[in-house]
């Protein structure tokens, strides 16, 4: 949009629904449906950035519909473990103080990322995994439901093809056609939040956490410099602290946004995934180096923006 990067930009909205492979031939319904999703997550966030609401609020209120959308792997439409169960990993950071929660292996908790964020308000903890955190759960009363509540008849049958390979398919997160789902925003106030939420990867076995739970590998938010969800093949994301060194390369590198994400996108190796980021000016960026990235993106100069492959959609 010519003009945009001379208005001032008072507040901004990044949204990811994963990064992997995806055939530009699916069903024109298949598409839609992405589209759809993608889009209604980013009209919710705009209306409450646009009215003044908190930014960590903001997070928070996107990622649960991102986790009630059955086409993505968070919540509704996650991954089945090899035992056939769900297990739901979710984090948040708040850029104010650097307040953050996280959760992993949750199986009966509805919305992953409000029992990461009670973590971080009503407790004295940060992250909190397992059995301990579904206990953690009935204490602050959040929505609870089956294990069957986030069963997908796609993510049976995805499991059924995996348990016919052996779970030769464990360690393929990154080339799912769903993925992470993740939020990073500016408030009016200036201050940055970033939340993400994930069903894991198909078929993992033997208690495998990816970077989604883990505050500076799947997500980092500080009001100094940026705000970051990451998603893809977690492994990658660990290793390389992916959030947390973006953030590092803008506060202490003084790098801009976009060679800071540029320089960290150059340490993951190819088709690993991507990540959406959210600086303290208000400016977006939204690299990947997979097939896809379903992703969107607004601000209050107008922008309106969602994205599978490479190329951009404006929304009116």
């Amino acid at each position: 949009m010519p003009g945009r990067e001379a208005t001032p930009i008072t507040w901004a909205i990044a949204l990811h629904g994963g990064a992997g492979t995806l055939s530009r031939d699916i069903e024109l319904a298949e598409k839609h449906a992405y589209e759809v999703g993608l889009s209604t997550a980013l009209a919710l966030g705009v209306s409450m950035l646009e009215r003044g609401d908190d930014g960590l609020d903001v997070v928070e209120a996107v990622v649960r519909v991102l986790e009630d959308d059955p086409v993505f792997n968070a919540g509704r439409g996650a991954v089945l473990t090899a035992d056939g169960v769900h297990e739901l990993d979710a984090s948040i950071m708040d850029g104010r103080n650097l307040a953050c929660g996280a959760v992993s292996g949750l199986t009966t908790v509805r919305h992953p990322i409000a029992l990461a964020r009670k973590v971080m308000t009503e407790s004295s903890h940060v992250f909190l995994s397992g059995e301990g955190a579904e206990v953690f759960g009935s204490t602050v009363k959040v929505d609870r439901v089956e294990n069957s509540f986030f069963t997908t008849e796609y993510q049976r049958k995805a499991w059924e093809l995996a348990h016919e390979d052996a779970g030769e398919v464990v360690h393929k997160d990154a080339g799912e056609e769903h993925g992470t789902v993740g939020v990073v925003v500016r408030d009016k106030n200036g201050h940055l939040g970033a939340g993400t939420s994930t069903g894991g990867t198909i078929y993992k076995r033997y208690g495998r956490v990816g970077d989604s739970p883990i505050i500076g590998a799947g997500t980092y938010a500080d009001d100094r410099s940026v705000a970051v969800s990451c998603t893809g093949t977690g492994e990658r994301f660990i290793e390389q602290v992916m959030a947390y060194q973006v953030a590092a390369r803008i506060r202490f590198g003084a790098q801009s946004l976009a060679d800071a994400v540029s320089a960290a996108m150059v340490e993951l190796p190819a088709g690993a995934g991507g990540l959406i980021a959210v600086d303290r000016y208000g400016q977006i960026a939204m690299p990947f180096n997979t097939t896809v990235m379903h992703r969107a993106a607004a601000d209050s100069t107008g922008r309106r923006n969602i994205g599978i492959w490479e190329e951009i959609i404006e929304l009116s």
